[in-house]
């Protein structure tokens, strides 16, 4: 759907959709007209094109109306209004649990809105999830018992010659009735349910013996993991998670836990003891998304971490914003001090991929690279990778 008043640019923006593929998109001449068109339809639409300057309902408040409601899969913001508006309303969205593709300044055109495109993942696993499929807590259950939850993985590479180094954990459940989801048809379900801690140990050696299949075709990688922001208060979760990674015979050095916060986490001091105590038993902690306001750089300093996650809409802005290049260059400039290794996420066009590498970004993720696919693909993929030559950086 394109939400904009301005006839010409709505017109434009349904064109490009229909150049790029999208068959028949929704049209509405503002937020209101938007909003009352999504309420009446059964489904969330794939996308919403917004524009802020509206009048009788402005875009930031039928952004939040589309969140509240998860009445969209996902979200871009089109205006001709300054870059730190559209980066405020960016991070707005994305609190609300939505995923957002990025935001683009007038006048739209078809290269940008092809790179926002190619982000578009229908099962996104923003912090709220999607919640789409209908299940109840005793399916959830039925499925951890049954082990219905598989690791799908991302491949991490090297920016400088693309060699693959390690890999990201993405949950899917195989649902009998209807295959594998992505986690964003379930995930707040199961965050609902109260069954994240449940779900964690099975996915963490799962993880090990993807590693350890791995190890023995050659490929000795290391991998990432979502860790609830809930589960640090568990004086327990520490002791669990090492003696899982133990058990299945893999070392805590090559697990990363990155901590998502979908709530209050509770007990702060309870979390800090246990964030220490993960650092003590060998695993590493990344720390997510400083471009959206989430973490700040003195927990840089004041927290245990040892990677820095930087999300492409950082990289994007960074081109064009001169407080949000600002804050990558002294963001990676303490990363770099500290140690700390840097991963460029959501790589989706080549821009990406350049501009991670002119930043001197250590490691990349995203759909330009690859999807997640099963441990068993993993292989054949690298395997093609190096012979198109992507090894060295020579993006064709």
């Amino acid at each position: 759907m394109v939400v904009e008043d301005h006839e010409f640019q709505r017109r434009l923006a349904v064109k490009l959709l229909q150049d790029l593929g999208v068959r028949e998109p929704l049209e509405g001449a503002n937020g209101r007209d938007a909003l009352n068109q999504l309420l009446m339809r059964d489904e969330p639409v794939d996308l919403v094109l917004c524009d802020l300057d509206m009048p009788e309902m402005d875009g930031v408040e039928f952004i939040t109306h589309v969140a509240l409601n998860k009445l969209a899969r996902a979200l871009v913001v089109v205006s001709g209004m300054d870059l730190a508006v559209l980066h405020t309303v960016e991070t707005m969205a994305r609190a609300y649990g939505m995923q957002v593709l990025g935001v683009i300044q007038k006048p739209l055109n078809l290269e940008q809105l092809s790179a926002r495109l190619a982000g578009f993942e229908a099962g996104f696993e923003g912090p709220s999830g999607g919640g789409k499929a209908d299940v109840t807590p005793e399916e959830l259950r039925r499925g951890l018992d049954r082990g219905e939850f598989i690791v799908f993985y991302l491949p991490q590479v090297a920016l400088r010659d693309g060699d693959l180094l390690g890999v990201e954990a993405r949950v899917r459940w195989f649902r009998p009735a209807q295959g594998v989801l992505p986690a964003g048809e379930f995930i707040a379900e199961i965050e609902r349910a109260g069954l994240l801690d449940r779900l964690a140990i099975p996915l963490l050696k799962q993880v090990c013996e993807g590693l350890r299949s791995l190890d023995g075709q050659g490929l000795r990688l290391d991998a990432s993991m979502k860790l609830n922001a809930l589960s640090l208060r568990d004086a327990k979760i520490a002791d669990e998670l090492a003696d899982v990674v133990q058990g299945a015979g893999c070392e805590p050095s090559r697990i990363t836990f990155e901590i998502i916060e979908t709530g209050d986490p509770g007990d702060q001091l309870a979390a800090l003891s246990t964030l220490a105590r993960l650092r003590i038993k060998g695993f590493g902690l990344a720390l997510e998304d400083v471009d959206e306001g989430h973490p700040s750089l003195d927990q840089m300093v004041g927290l245990p971490f040892t990677e820095l996650r930087i999300d492409q809409s950082m990289l994007r802005d960074a081109a064009v914003q001169k407080w949000s290049l600002a804050v990558l260059e002294a963001s990676l400039g303490l990363a770099r001090k500290l140690g700390l290794r840097t991963v460029a996420k959501r790589v989706e066009t080549q821009t990406d991929w350049e501009a991670a590498a002119v930043y001197g970004l250590d490691r990349a993720q995203g759909f330009f690279i690859s999807r997640p696919m099963p441990v068993h693909q993993l292989p054949e993929w690298y395997a093609a990778w190096k012979a198109a030559g992507k090894v060295h950086g020579q993006k064709t």
